[in-house]
């Protein structure tokens, strides 16, 4: 039964046209993923069908009514958004019924028994572990992206469940738990819009996919009768290889990072070498001490006892500004949060991180400045308007550009990536595969990836690092890796000397 159904969808604003004639349909009980690189108009679809944007042109029914008319209509639509959009500091069971009904007020106040009693069935119908009395804060990030859709859900009336990139922050057993519960939801009728960069996933759990590039509908399937490398060349419009390495062809044989036995909140007792021109790969479940290693190397977190070296120098307690005088680099996870002004322009990114090079007689030079970023943006293909374009208006695959290059041009020796593809399309995932690659080979700058993907670190790296509960658990070079055992490693049933372990704590 079709549940909603959108024709000749077109949305324009002020110099772009954001969508020109899509159709999509969807169906009770079935998964429909949406897909397409950053900037392809999927966002716009998502806000024409959740009513946010009223199209130019075309039609939008649900249950068979004009929505356009009928605005109603579009309660029947739960949206789930990729950030965690939750009150940390409220309970579960609050953060599930607010905005709260009728029924659980005693006169002026909330009755919260009620409330705890009301948000039972629903938790448990998601599988939801947490507690209705939980704090928000305090709860795995899991727990709370189920949550999130539970919360949707509330409405009884909500039989269309959009979910745009659910799995960002999950690891595999989470994932296997929510793709779970998208199957239950499924047997109850509901239809289900799944946004995601991840095409395995893609191809996991739908039923049918869209492929939008540049705002226009290029491809429509079931996904029986489709495959990765179709929908791939649909959406950046030209064929890629998907098992193509980006491995640099060669390593020095000097090192220029010696890590001894560090242990810090997180991990313990680690050790590892990074060669010159290098792509050392970390690999691991999310929260196994990864990131929490190398902001100890860089100083952003202390560790309490080890060493490292750095270029042959003992250094016992690093910080994050001796690091970058060394020539080491950290480019963090959460890019907007942690590495960019969303509200500044892409030339005030570029150049705050550069003052020392755009200085004129007095003062700031605005000509080295403008010259510097123009520079950045021409050699590492950073897509924008203007340098005076807000970068929070850049796709995510152009805001890692930004600050790769950004990094570049302090002329680093060692670079730190912590997901540098979190976020990031297909396409633009290539290119940064390509830039690492180039930048180890050329200028023989090393290279730590940290990633949650595993074929990425498996396709980038010379050798990999498996950190499992903060502690090594394998290392591999690229001619040895087995990919079963890495998932051994990962998941902690494989010693660094080849012994296996039956139980683990």
């Amino acid at each position: 039964m079709i549940i909603v159904e959108a024709k000749g969808i077109s949305k324009r604003f002020p110099g772009v046209r954001a969508l020109s004639d899509v159709d999509i349909r969807l169906e009770a009980g079935k998964v429909h993923c949406l897909v397409g690189e950053n900037g392809a108009g999927k966002s716009t679809l998502t806000k024409v069908l959740t009513g946010v944007y009223a199209p130019d042109n075309g039609s939008l029914s649900i249950h068979g009514e004009d929505a356009l008319r009928q605005r109603d209509l579009f309660k029947r639509i739960a949206y789930v958004p990729q950030e965690i959009d939750l009150l940390p500091s409220l309970s579960v069971a609050e953060n599930l019924f607010i905005p709260y009904g009728n029924g659980v007020y005693r006169g002026a106040f909330v009755h919260r028994r009620a409330l705890e009693e009301q948000a039972l069935p629903m938790l448990e119908s998601l599988r939801i572990r947490a507690k209705p009395t939980d704090i928000v804060g305090q709860i795995p990030i899991s727990e709370q992206q189920l949550l999130q859709i539970a919360h949707a859900l509330v409405n009884m009336s909500a039989d269309i469940l959009m979910l745009d990139e659910p799995t960002t922050s999950l690891v595999s057993n989470d994932i296997e738990r929510l793709f779970e519960v998208i199957e239950d939801l499924k047997r109850q009728g509901k239809a289900i819009v799944f946004i995601s960069h991840k095409l395995e996933e893609v191809f996991r759990i739908g039923d049918e996919v869209t492929v939008l590039r540049n705002g226009r509908q290029v491809g429509s399937a079931h996904i029986k009768d489709s495959s990765i490398p179709w929908v791939i060349e649909k959406m950046v419009g030209k064929e890629l290889d998907v098992t193509e390495n980006y491995r640099p062809r060669s390593r020095g044989e000097r090192t220029v990072l010696k890590v001894n036995g560090i242990t810090g909140k997180g991990f313990k007792d680690v050790s590892f070498e990074l060669k010159e021109g290098e792509i050392l790969g970390i690999a691991g479940l999310v929260g196994a001490g990864r990131s929490e290693i190398v902001q100890g190397i860089f100083g952003y977190r202390p560790f309490w006892s080890g060493s490292i070296e750095a270029f042959g120098e003992v250094v016992k307690s690093p910080t994050p500004a001796a690091s970058i005088r060394r020539g080491i680099m950290y480019l963090p996870e959460e890019r907007k949060r942690q590495g960019l002004f969303p509200s500044q322009s892409v030339l005030s990114n570029i150049s705050i991180a550069l003052l020392d090079r755009i200085q004129g007689a007095v003062g700031l030079s605005a000509k080295k400045e403008v010259a510097i970023g123009s520079e950045i943006v021409g050699k590492y293909n950073v897509k924008q308007k203007s340098l005076s374009q807000r970068i929070v208006f850049l796709s995510g695959g152009n805001q890692q550009k930004v600050i790769i290059g950004r990094a570049m041009f302090s002329r680093p020796k060692i670079l730190i990536f912590d997901e540098p593809t979190k976020g990031i399309d297909v396409g633009a995932k290539v290119e940064i595969y390509r830039l690492m690659k180039d930048i180890a080979e050329r200028e023989r700058i090393s290279i730590i990836l940290i990633s949650s993907e595993l074929d990425e670190v498996l396709r980038c790296s010379n050798r990999i690092l498996v950190i499992y509960n903060g502690e090594k658990t394998g290392e591999f070079t690229a001619d040895e890796i087995d990919k079963t055992e890495v998932i051994s490693a990962m998941i902690g049933t494989r010693r660094t000397n080849g012994e296996r372990e039956t139980q683990h704590a």
